[in-house]
């Protein structure tokens, strides 16, 4: 049964790829009270164990959607994603336009993956089935953080570590897959009739800098910051920066 409508400007957080909802904790501990904050488990991820039939992010997409009508959430709502959080959110925007108030994407692109990528990602499934998740998220964060912010956030490194090594094989193969038959969605860039943020590091390994700095070009009306001391996590990596972008958008959307 779905709860009932609420009127309170609405801020989505997605996570990422072997990420769960954990990872917003700290990021959104200082927001307004006047939003109504929501970040959902992702299919297969955290403590959203039930079983997934489809790990794409159109179907991913879905489920955020009727998670959002089943919390009464009002429509529409600001999306924060980060990296995997992005493409979902993409997905969402390009299907359900009119529940997006505004779009912000942490270290995500809106580029499908190139044939080297999706061949590294087969390789990442291969190393997990040989030798273990727990193997793999011991040498998978890391390089993640820009190489100043690897031993300083260590605490951040191994809160990462720890959601991603109770993530189920299963997830990570199909989401690793979603991930890479994912379409090119600039269009949904381009097209959009909502406010975009792009937040990207200079250090990132897995979304180019340079794919970012032209993306940000794309919607009719966009921000951007480029953090020079951020990897692949600028939510953890430059967290009061990246917050202060994500609550000067809100503030543009909601009017507040």
């Amino acid at each position: 049964m779905a709860a009932p409508l609420t009127t309170a400007p609405t801020l989505v957080f997605l996570h990422g790829f072997a990420e769960s909802r954990e990872v917003w904790t700290d990021f959104t501990r200082s927001f307004p009270a006047g939003y109504r904050l929501l970040a959902p488990n992702l299919p297969g991820h955290g403590t959203n164990r039930a079983p997934v039939p489809d790990f794409s992010m159109e179907a991913q997409a879905r489920y955020v959607a009727q998670y959002l009508t089943d919390k009464g959430a009002a429509d529409p709502v600001l999306l924060v994603a980060h990296s995997m959080g992005g493409y979902v959110a993409l997905a969402l925007a390009e299907r359900y336009p009119s529940r997006v108030a505004g779009l912000a994407l942490i270290n995500s692109t809106a580029l499908p993956d190139t044939d080297e990528k999706r061949q590294n990602r087969e390789k990442n499934i291969g190393f997990v089935e040989r030798h273990g998740v727990e193997k793999f998220m011991d040498s998978f964060v890391r390089p993640l953080f820009a190489p100043a912010n690897r031993d300083r956030l260590a605490e951040a490194r191994e809160l990462l570590e720890e959601i991603g090594k109770a993530t189920p094989a299963a997830t990570f193969a199909g989401a690793l897959r979603g991930m890479a038959a994912r379409p090119d969605r600039t269009a949904v860039l381009a097209q959009a009739a909502f406010p975009v943020l792009l937040v990207a590091g200079k250090h990132d390994v897995a979304v180019p800098f340079d794919d970012s700095v032209r993306q940000a070009a794309l919607p009719a009306t966009a921000a951007a910051l480029f953090l020079e001391g951020s990897g692949h996590l600028a939510y953890l990596e430059q967290p009061e920066e990246t917050r202060r972008a994500v609550l000067a958008l809100a503030a543009a959307v909601f009017g507040e």
